[in-house]
């Protein structure tokens, strides 16, 4: 079977599992999210079977588990009404697709040259901040004590930044460089989480500020990982940070 097909195998069963989902009671839902998560590494793993190996290629698996995870989590946040939740199951099924595609790539590029590469990073970029963003938008919305929330976001921020760096350098051996970077811009991360727990902002803008934390930190430690960490590089990160915690001030509902 070509991988193309299995490809559009693992996309359609995949959105008929989301399509299911909304048939089992809240509770149910929970664990039905979490099975589909695993499934969806068993089924890039078939889909990328012989381009991966036991070695840092399975990062791979990575971002569209996570994906799976923060669409589902999403799904709650919406209503009942089923005409609301087929275009999320629409564009779940094509970013499932996109991702194959991408995940396709990077495993083959870690083994030889690959004309693409620059294109799936792209894609990979942007499925990556829409991730994190449906991702830290959940976790804030439950609301939790900051002894769950760092952990929370830990989990989630640790291996996206793992999987993000390492399309970079592609390699197939454990780096304790990318290890470092990876842990330092989680680290950020948590501190700006911590922040967000004692400021009076909404989800959406909580969320939003982790998401363009994410883009900011994911952009500079590429950058620093392809030797390209350039004053003009680093100066148009801080000033899209700049304008985006100004946002978050005056969006602030401050007082009572």
């Amino acid at each position: 079977m070509s991988k193309r097909r299995r490809f559009l195998i693992t996309s359609f069963i995949l959105s008929l599992g989301f399509m299911g989902i909304q048939f089992l009671t809240d509770q149910n839902r929970f664990w039905a999210i979490g099975l589909l998560g695993l499934l969806t590494a068993l089924l890039f793993a078939w889909s990328l079977l012989g381009s991966i190996g036991k070695n840092m290629s399975l990062l791979t698996l990575v971002l569209p588990t996570i994906y799976t995870l923060g669409v589902g989590v999403f799904w709650f946040l919406l209503p009942a009404n089923i005409y609301d939740r087929i275009p999320i199951v629409i564009i779940y099924g094509i970013g499932i697709y996109a991702l194959c595609l991408t995940a396709n790539i990077y495993s083959v590029a870690a083994v030889r040259t690959i004309a693409l590469l620059r294109a799936a990073r792209g894609v990979g970029f942007v499925l990556s901040l829409f991730t994190s963003f449906l991702v830290f938008d959940a976790i804030i919305s439950l609301r939790v004590g900051l002894l769950l929330l760092l952990p929370l976001v830990f989990a989630i921020s640790f291996p996206l930044y793992l999987q993000g760096f390492w399309i970079v350098t592609l390699e197939t051996k454990f780096s304790i460089e990318l290890f470092l970077v990876s842990l330092i811009a989680t680290l950020v991360t948590l501190e700006l989480a911590t922040i967000l727990y004692f400021w009076p902002v909404t989800v959406v803008v909580g969320s939003l500020l982790l998401t363009a934390s994410f883009y900011i930190l994911l952009g500079l430690g590429q950058a620093r990982l392809e030797d390209r960490l350039f004053p003009s590089i680093v100066r148009e990160h801080l000033i899209v940070g700049a304008i985006i915690f100004t946002f978050m001030f005056f969006a602030t509902h401050w007082g009572s």
